[in-house]
């Protein structure tokens, strides 16, 4: 890892899951020290170091942030679920409560990290049907939008004075099971897999995607380039049609046969079934960073069908 201004730990906030564990593996390959803070160790097993916390509350923890090289904070209970009232309390309470006792905890500190890379979400901008959205684009209305814009907004106000925040507005990743799960793919896959990877509705409800590979490199772009600062959209530069990515899955996992499914169906299979909101499939949206393009970040993984290949394709290493 290069122009880190320190030469202490990554701490990866809620880095247990699926997103923390792939970059505790893409940071530790470059010889950079993580820290995972989470609720539980990470089932994957790595050379990392854990510590537990609660992400509502101060503790001891909080020592672990102490001359650290950088923050990354990925807590946010999963929206794959069904979105009752408990579950959507939980899903905000959980992204503001530890944003904002990160950022009290830095406020305890003698030596900071000078960085903090914060995770949102690209349903900031709710479900357009065909319009591309950028980071100069209006929010959209609904749960997802009204959560972004308070997680954003609390980590504003956690962002201490003097430390550079970049926040990563995500997409849809894909990658790999490393013990701690695959993310949404693995459904999908799965689903692939028994012949039901059809489309979806109408099918042209957009799905941005990005691969973890270039997710990770975001992460680290955020954590050591001092010119990256602010909002930035995380996501692949060619967003596709749902029945596109579902073509490309099932060509990928060598399966010819997709069968459709009208909204009403995913509606009732989703909920009674897969046990989800079934909007998460029905509706989408097509994101596409400006601001990295301007840079000149270049995608290792611009085109779906080899982002795919890639994945399924590739032997792990």
């Amino acid at each position: 890892m290069n122009n880190l201004s320190r030469p202490g730990p990554i701490v990866i906030a809620g880095g247990s899951g699926f997103l923390g564990v792939s970059l505790a593996h893409y940071l530790v390959a470059t010889g950079q020290a993580v820290v995972i803070l989470s609720r539980q160790a990470p089932r994957a097993v790595g050379p990392w170091t854990h510590v537990t916390w609660d992400a509502r509350t101060l503790g001891d923890w909080a020592g672990v942030l102490e001359g650290a090289a950088g923050l990354v904070n990925l807590v946010g209970r999963t929206v794959d679920c069904i979105k009752t009232p408990d579950h959507q309390d939980e899903i905000l309470r959980s992204r503001l409560e530890a944003t904002r006792v990160l950022g009290a905890a830095l406020r305890t500190l003698n030596s900071p990290p000078p960085v903090w890379v914060q995770m949102s979400t690209a349903h900031i901008y709710g479900d357009p049907p065909r319009v591309i959205c950028t980071e100069d684009s209006p929010f959209g209305y609904g749960l997802a939008p009204f959560v972004g814009r308070a997680w954003e907004a609390e980590f504003q106000a956690s962002l201490l004075p003097r430390q550079r925040g970049v926040v990563l507005r995500t997409s849809f990743v894909i990658g790999r099971n490393r013990g701690a799960g695959g993310g949404a793919l693995e459904r999908l896959g799965f689903l692939a897999r028994l012949g039901l990877g059809g489309t979806v509705g109408s099918g042209t409800q957009g799905m941005s995607w990005i691969h973890e590979i270039d997710l990770n490199r975001l992460f680290e772009r955020g954590l050591t380039e001092p010119r990256m600062q602010g909002v930035y959209i995380a996501s692949a530069p060619k967003p596709v049609p749902q029945k596109e990515f579902m073509k490309e899955l099932r060509h990928a996992l060598g399966m010819p046969i997709g069968l459709p499914a009208p909204a009403w169906l995913v509606r009732l299979g989703a909920k009674w079934l897969l046990r989800t909101d079934p909007d998460l499939a029905i509706h989408g949206r097509y994101v596409v960073s400006k601001r990295l393009e301007e840079e000149g970040f270049v995608f290792e993984f611009p085109e779906l069908a080899s982002a795919l290949k890639e994945l399924y394709q590739t032997p792990k290493s």
